[in-house]
């Protein structure tokens, strides 16, 4: 079993909880699919937590803390606070899988755009009303393809 880890000394932007949590990760041997249960929430959703891209509810800290035996007061300290978002890394990314994620956009997002706008208007779609999910299918040739679902909320541009 794959574990995701962090080498902090390549993300200098990223809160002081995501030491604490990717150790913590690190230690317990446990993947974000299992923490995910144990949080009630999606995968994409807890490692964001782990990134300091999403808020953390009371909740989560007091079911992180438990999981990783983490004291709750400093992880509390840790993640009260509101996300960052958007700094952890420099545009365009550099890492490969991140890099195609952007790649994916610069090919494809003006067509994205002409689709949406087509079938619900003058308009985005949001990223605060927003979930997304990763599945892994394997097709019947044996070739494994990932499936990356974004749902977010259609917000029409208003005249002013």
């Amino acid at each position: 079993m794959s574990i995701a880890t962090l080498d902090a000394s390549q993300h200098h932007n990223l809160p002081t909880s995501a030491k604490t949590l990717f150790e913590a990760k690190a230690k317990k041997k446990v993947t974000f699919e299992e923490i995910a249960q144990k949080l009630g929430r999606e995968e994409v959703a807890c490692a964001a937590i782990f990134y300091g891209q999403a808020k953390a509810s009371p909740d989560d800290i007091k079911n992180l803390s438990e999981l990783f035996g983490i004291d709750h007061a400093q992880l509390e300290e840790q993640l009260s606070g509101f996300p960052d978002r958007g700094k952890s890394i420099e545009m365009p990314p550099k890492e490969p899988l991140i890099y195609r994620l952007y790649e994916i956009v610069q090919n494809y997002g003006y067509a994205y755009k002409a689709v949406l706008n087509e079938k619900f208007g003058d308009g985005i779609m949001s990223a605060i009303a927003f979930s997304t999910k990763v599945e892994k299918e394997t097709d019947k040739d044996g070739v494994v393809w990932v499936n990356i679902n974004l749902r977010g909320k259609w917000l029409p541009f208003t005249r002013f």
